[in-house]
């Protein structure tokens, strides 16, 4: 047939004009072949093909109605069309095809989602990200695979829009249909561009997905533009903010619940430094204030910070994904990193470390030990506090059973490597010479470890009482609800 029938030129594809042309040499002479939407095909047509020398009138209800019955089954639909052409021409264009065509037939294709797309859909109406897909697909195709991945809701099917009707819309009626409507079939790229203004202005964070060049300026206007690595064009790649390498849906899914804990982790980081700094600020403006000996001198502050942040605090960053971390409300982008409440936490922690380590020197001064044995306890407690808080931030909500003990394992490693320098800076007499510090006896231990415990369980107190709070009145709304 290829040989039969040589191309000579084409019309590439156009969502302009929702089909594709090719001109062809036949036995008989030129002639134009069309594929495309079946009603742009229809509404070009004069005639139907009926055999090999017969054309008669087109039934475009019968045409329409098998249509409708292909795509309510998953099926993408197109329509195939002819025009005989003057056997000198070279060349093809949209003034060829717009009308006299002999329709031909349709054609319906299988392309059903992924496995993973409805199990990814529900992640994301989990975390409570709004999905609208849209294509230029028969609306009635649009709405079977919707309902084939679980796009709606337990009251009924998505609810869906055509691009002729959004042709229609003003910028207020179109905000409305792009809340509201999860489907929009038969889309010109300008549509997309508007749906993804109009959701901008209602104060969406926007990430769009595209692969053709049409769809490059909805990608450059979306927060997120996404595009096709295997199947996108090199104009939608360059325009995207992202290039997704396998084009599967469930990897964004992935990525978010990824960006997610790689957040998490960074808040928990924060979290668990901040206090330390805050304690440390406040025993030495204590000091300086009330003018007494310094509790911890600059240097075993330098050593607490040096030795703290890479055993003990880089260890956050290898924490696991938190069981509940796609269930969460999305973060509003004006948010500050700390919120009140971690604030709020960083200032107990903080006072505590002050209290602790300002305290244990005081009384080791009182009970008659060197300064340098009293510093030693008070540089000690700030380590094995912030050792104990550390657990507390493995979840800035949850308890750390919850987690697992031995979940992440190079934070157990980063505990023990951390005591055991804490005992070379005790007992080793050249960390001695160097720190100022001395050897502490059985009941300076019991002391700072008793102390450490404090923290851990004061924070753990708090944690539970702001977990109980913020769960009744979804307990009652539910209640209500019901």
């Amino acid at each position: 047939l290829e040989q039969e029938f040589p191309r000579l030129e084409a019309l590439p594809f156009d969502s302009k004009y929702q089909y594709m042309a090719t001109l062809h040499d036949s036995p008989t002479g030129r002639v134009a072949y069309v594929k495309g939407s079946v009603e742009r095909i229809l509404a070009s047509c004069s005639d139907s093909w009926l055999g090999l020398h017969d054309t008669g009138p087109v039934d475009t209800e019968n045409v329409h109605s098998a249509a409708e019955a292909l795509a309510a089954a998953g099926l993408r639909v197109l329509a195939f069309a002819c025009i005989r052409l003057p056997d000198d021409q070279a060349d093809i264009t949209h003034a060829d095809v717009r009308a006299g065509l002999s329709f031909l037939g349709l054609q319906a294709m299988m392309d059903p989602p992924r496995e993973q797309s409805a199990g990814s859909l529900t992640a994301c109406h989990g975390a409570g990200i709004d999905v609208k897909m849209i294509t230029g697909d028969h609306r009635v195709t649009a709405a079977a695979i919707a309902g084939q991945i679980g796009l709606g809701s337990a009251q009924g099917p998505a609810a869906s829009v055509g691009g002729a009707e959004l042709s229609e819309m003003s910028q207020e009626e179109m905000g409305v249909a792009a809340r509201e409507s999860e489907v929009f079939a038969r889309v010109a790229p300008e549509q997309k561009l508007r749906l993804v203004k109009s959701l901008q202005a209602a104060g969406d964070v926007v990430a769009m997905t595209g692969d053709g060049v049409n769809d490059a300026p909805a990608l450059k206007q979306a927060d997120i533009g996404v595009a096709m690595g295997r199947s996108g064009t090199e104009v939608a790649k360059e325009s995207a903010d992202m290039v997704l390498t396998d084009d599967n849906f469930s990897t964004i899914v992935a990525a978010v619940e990824e960006g997610r804990a790689v957040f998490d982790n960074l808040v928990k980081f924060i979290t668990w430094t901040l206090p330390t700094n805050v304690g440390e600020g406040l025993v030495i403006f204590t000091a300086v204030l009330a003018g007494v000996t310094l509790p911890i001198t600059p240097v075993q502050i330098l050593w607490i910070n040096m030795t703290t942040a890479v055993l003990l605090g880089l260890m956050l960053a290898f924490e696991g994904k938190e069981p509940d971390i796609m269930s969460r409300p999305p973060r509003p982008p004006g948010a500050p990193v700390l919120n009140g409440e971690l604030i709020g936490r960083i200032v107990l922690v903080g006072l505590m470390l002050l209290a602790a380590a300002y305290g244990l020197f005081l009384v080791r001064v009182a009970d008659g030990a060197s300064l340098a044995e009293a510093r030693t306890v008070a540089a000690n407690m700030f380590v094995f506090g912030e050792l104990f808080y550390l657990f507390n931030c493995r979840s800035l909500r949850l308890p750390m059973w919850r987690l697992g003990l031995f979940s992440n394992p190079l934070l157990l490693l980063g505990v023990a490597l951390m005591v055991l320098l804490q005992l070379l800076f005790t007992y080793a007499p050249p960390m001695q010479a160097v720190f100022g510090t001395a050897p502490l006896g059985s009941a300076e231990w019991i002391l700072i470890l008793g102390c450490g415990l404090l923290i851990y369980s004061v924070v753990g107190v708090e944690k539970w009482l702001r977990r109980r709070a913020t769960a009744e009145p979804r307990s009652r709304s539910g209640a209500a609800a019901a």
